[in-house]
């Protein structure tokens, strides 16, 4: 049974009061979890017992860290269902992941007459690395436009697909703004049969929801660690281990190479040809360790809970006069955004911060589908595996008093 009050306990941050006499709330889980104790303890351990660097070191400590660091690559490829650790790899996130495929497999094959294929509601990280590469290498950058619900228009996709010369689909699994879960399965599909390879920001998707990269058939696929209990500064790429192989190197240094002279370097095999230099090592483990936790709750009974929570805090700001809602698919996320009639969003998080309640504000890293929406900004509440009901009326009730204050 999903226990909420029994995974709460593990978190200690969610003990703590907000401005000194009311507790903590905390909505910005979109942009940032909290930390479970099994984690942190073992962040901890890691420098106490047995920190070092890995690879190539012939002492204890070093092939402790070593087995540490890469049993958690192991974990991640499990997790994602990726066909072997060689296509996890590790970087500083999913904006780091977009780029390197970006700055490798983009620069490798995009030419003049090529097409990118993204959407209006991607993330910064997805668009701003390919609009880039395309003032340098004059390929066309095109977006899949949406309906009134937030949803995709499919048939704008199939249409852009079918005029040709598309490469490469940039696409968000889960919109950081609009909640809405896209048929990333069936967008593959159709770009593979198109010609084209796609790429899935998965930043928001792989912390909810159970995931298959096999079964989404996606080419490449980035997250994040610290959006799913981890440790900030370290995240994956996963990529077909065929195109992996056939992309070059990006940065250069130490562990990205098999040999070097000073005529030149023999790239490393994979995934080390792309970590270049020490890694993040204790951030890779706590990743490990919070795959752990979430396998222990699972991620069916995750999502299942994740969507009651945001399925009721949907409803009832639904239901309160002067606030909008946006993004309003059948299948969505566990982000609510939504706006107060004549109070600005900044002034909105600020007067529900009074309250102990924390959320975000502003344009999300996403202003193209702000500026789609006829907004400068949004309010947005996000929940996760330790969110409750109890959060949402409490949600509900700053929201009145920062109604109350605004007028």
């Amino acid at each position: 049974m999903y226990n909420v009050q029994q995974i709460r306990e593990d978190f200690p941050i969610l003990k703590q009061f907000h401005h000194d006499d009311v507790p903590l709330i905390y909505l910005d889980n979109a942009a940032s979890s909290q930390k479970p104790r099994q984690v942190i303890e073992q962040i901890d351990r890691y420098y106490r017992e047995y920190h070092a660097n890995v690879h190539r070191g012939i002492h204890k400590l070093s092939e402790q860290a070593t087995e540490a660091y890469e049993g958690a690559r192991k974990k991640v490829q499990r997790f994602i269902g990726a066909k072997s650790w060689r296509e996890v790899i590790f970087t500083r996130g999913t904006t780091e992941s977009v780029n390197l495929v970006a700055q490798t497999w983009g620069r490798e094959n995009l030419k003049v007459s090529d097409v990118v294929l993204s959407t209006v509601m991607e993330h910064h990280a997805n668009i701003v690395p390919w609009q880039i590469l395309a003032s340098e290498k004059g390929f066309s950058l095109r977006f899949v436009p949406l309906n009134a619900d937030g949803t995709l228009d499919m048939d704008a996709y199939k249409r852009i697909l079918a005029e040709g010369n598309v490469k490469l689909v940039l696409v968000t699994h889960c919109s950081n703004v609009l909640a809405t879960i896209n048929p990333v399965q069936e967008m593959a599909k159709l770009a593979h049969e198109a010609g084209a390879l796609i790429l899935v920001d998965a930043a928001q998707s792989v912390p909810h929801l159970p995931l298959n990269v096999q079964t989404l058939d996606a080419d490449f696929l980035a997250f994040s660690s610290h959006k799913m209990l981890g440790a900030t500064g370290v995240g994956i790429l996963y990529g077909k281990r065929d195109l992996l192989e056939e992309m070059p190197v990006w940065q250069g240094g130490g562990d990205m190479i098999a040999e070097v002279t000073l005529e030149g370097f023999v790239a490393n095999d994979l995934p080390y040809k792309f970590e270049a230099g020490t890694p993040s090592i204790a951030e890779a483990i706590s990743l490990g360790y919070a795959v752990d936790y979430l396998e222990t709750l699972s991620m069916p009974d995750i999502h299942a809970h994740c969507q009651n929570v945001t399925a009721y805090a949907y409803q009832r700001l639904s239901d309160m006069a002067g606030i909008t809602t946006y993004g309003h698919a059948k299948e969505r996320g566990s982000v609510v955004a939504f706006t107060v009639e004549g109070v600005h969003a900044h002034d909105v998080a600020q007067l529900l911060d009074s309250q102990g309640v924390a959320v975000r504000a502003g344009h999300h890293c996403a202003m193209p589908l702000h500026q789609h929406l006829g907004i400068s900004a949004s309010v947005r509440a996000s929940f996760y595996i330790y969110s409750t009901l109890e959060e949402v009326d409490v949600l509900v009730r700053a929201l009145h008093h920062a109604k109350k204050f605004a007028l």
